[in-house]
């Protein structure tokens, strides 16, 4: 399963099981949200063997998640390193969230 859905129940356990992780934080309201899946989906699977874990949070389902990242724009992407947040960025350019990736090599 390349992209994980995650809410607040399982978004702390998930982040502590796996050294690498990605999420995208959107809105089902959002269309750039929308625009940017199938990218987002695209990137897990090439990324699958490198063993990055890729979640999808609600940011108005799972405000515990959203808070941790603190989440300011949608679509927003997070990297976090053994539970710690590394990095952010609000966009929806697929090169801003690679560079966003390359930040967890």
């Amino acid at each position: 399963m390349p992209v994980i859905k995650a809410t607040d129940a399982e978004f702390a356990e998930l982040l502590e099981q796996n050294e690498k992780v990605v999420v995208k934080y959107y809105a089902d309201w959002c269309g750039n949200c929308r625009l940017f899946s199938p990218k987002y989906k695209r990137m897990a699977v090439a990324m699958q063997e490198q063993g990055i874990k890729f979640l999808d949070v609600n940011a108005e389902t799972s405000p515990e998640a959203r808070k941790l990242a603190n989440v300011t724009n949608l679509p927003f992407f997070a990297v976090f390193r053994n539970g710690e947040l590394l990095e952010t960025v609000a966009a929806s350019k697929e090169e801003a969230v690679a560079a966003l990736i390359s930040r967890l090599n």
